[in-house]
């Protein structure tokens, strides 16, 4: 009999194209799939002729279902959780089923695939290399901007998810917070027939989807360019620390003390005293 495994499997954000192979094996061998959405999951199972045990598990009653899916495990099963699109537990339930299970001393295994926010950052030409995933901002107006406010110094690429319903609310306050002038990019259903992926300053993503209400409509993903970095700027006093150190070790040794004695980081001062 093979291990019991608690598979997290990612499924298409549109495409249905985009499912790996390797999920649909999973898919198909599954004992039991854990659904977001049972009716959704259901609708993907038959296209591809799957036919499988399923269960809901979604916010209101993931802790409960986690008993029970402790208990299929226990008997040998293999299971499967899946969210209505994309990756679980990226804004989507799953978090305390996962941790359960785990803690229970069960095998927890990615299959990797679908992540909206991933794929909206490949494509927005804002920089990678440092992102800072928030997913959806709060619902009322003056809890979004005060969170906005704790984010607007953030200087790696900010990454949101936002509804129709929200989605002009949301980058006015963006905006107010941010700065009509910080750039961003809006991705719109991604991998569907209607793909939108437009970059413009916020004053005028909210111009441009004001004037086009359709553009209002769909799954959306609001990439953010962080602010910019400050400059560091090392004191007098810091620098002549650092300098009478200097003097008596060698560089790298006398930046480190200074680092020490002053709070400043080291590569700032050795590159003071480098720069000479």
């Amino acid at each position: 009999m093979s291990e019991p495994v608690l598979s997290i499997v990612a499924t298409p954000i549109g495409n249905l194209g985009d499912i790996s192979s390797r999920a649909l094996d999973v898919l198909a061998g599954a004992d039991l799939v854990a659904a977001e959405d049972t009716r959704h999951t259901g609708r993907l199972l038959a296209h591809f002729n799957i036919k499988a045990e399923m269960i809901s598990v979604h916010d209101h009653n993931e802790r409960q279902r986690a008993e029970l899916i402790i208990r299929h495990l226990q008997k040998g099963a293999q299971v499967v959780l899946v969210s209505d699109a994309g990756t679980p537990l990226i804004s989507d339930p799953g978090f305390h089923l996962v941790k359960a299970v785990r803690e229970a001393g069960f095998r927890v295994s990615p299959v990797p695939g679908c992540c909206a926010f991933v794929a909206a950052l490949s494509a927005s030409g804002l920089p990678s290399d440092r992102f800072f995933f928030e997913g959806f901002l709060p619902a009322k107006s003056g809890a979004r901007q005060q969170r906005l406010e704790q984010l607007k110094a953030e200087v790696p690429t900010l990454i949101f998810y936002e509804s129709t319903h929200r989605i002009l609310a949301s980058l006015e306050d963006m905006s107010s917070q941010f700065g009509a002038e910080r750039y961003a990019v809006v991705a719109r259903e991604l991998t569907k027939t209607f793909e939108t992926i437009h970059g413009a300053s916020l004053g005028e993503l909210i111009e441009w989807m004001t004037n086009d209400p359709m553009q209002q409509k769909g799954e959306f993903v609001v990439l953010v360019h962080g602010a910019p970095e400050k400059e560091a700027v090392i004191d007098p006093e810091a620098e002549r620390i650092v300098r009478l150190l200097a003097a008596e070790l060698p560089p790298k040794k006398a930046a480190g003390l200074a680092a020490e004695i002053t709070g400043l980081k080291k590569n700032l001062l050795y590159q003071v005293l480098i720069a000479d």
